[in-house]
């Protein structure tokens, strides 16, 4: 659905009622996940780089903005620098990459439940409810964007569309939750190759 696409009362509901619940589904996501967990050291690897690889990137998205947690969408810019100038949602790519990592750790079942469920939740109801309220907040310059900047699949931007401020405080203010969220989730899955 492109963001000038009017949607249906109900959907509408379900979008901002997901986007509201965003973390309670994730945090779901991630038991269903370690209840399906049969880890193995090779995968635990494997899937441990990608959970440090999403980390990273959701660290270097969230400095680039100001306004991210809360049970609304909400912007005071549009960004369109550093990771938002290489894909429109890196903070959400960076969750695909951490749960991929989970999911990988935990095995193949846990890869398909994952994948599943990340395009049902982000793909099909919260960027499409965060993309409306874009269009309706930026117009014609979030058409623009989104010409450029695809949603999920990246693409290379040049320096200059890179560099843009980049806020340490917001690191320490709303992404140290996620940083131990991250942590613990690990442990936990890792847990599993002795239980």
């Amino acid at each position: 659905m492109s963001p000038s696409e009017t949607t249906r009362p109900d959907l509408a509901r379900l979008r901002a009622l997901t986007f509201q619940y965003r973390g309670a589904i994730w945090t779901l996501l991630f038991v269903l996940i370690l209840l399906l967990a049969k880890p193995s050291v090779c995968r635990a690897w494997t899937g441990g780089v990608l959970v440090v690889l999403g980390q990273l990137l959701r660290i270097w998205g969230a400095g680039c903005i100001r306004l991210y947690r809360g049970e609304k969408v909400k912007a005071v810019q549009l960004t369109t620098w550093g990771p938002y100038s290489i894909v429109r949602n890196p903070l959400y790519v960076a969750n695909g990459i951490m749960g991929l990592g989970w999911a990988l750790m935990a095995g193949w079942a846990a890869v398909v439940v994952f994948l599943a469920a990340f395009v049902g939740v982000y793909v099909l109801l919260i960027v499409p409810h965060e993309e409306l309220f874009l269009k309706a907040r930026f117009g014609a310059q979030y058409d623009a964007y989104c010409k450029k900047v695809k949603a999920f699949i990246p693409r290379l931007p040049s320096l200059q569309e890179l560099s843009g401020p980049w806020l340490f405080d917001v690191i320490g203010t709303s992404e140290i939750h996620t940083m131990i969220s991250t942590v613990i989730a690990t442990v936990l899955i890792l847990s599993r190759l002795y239980w």
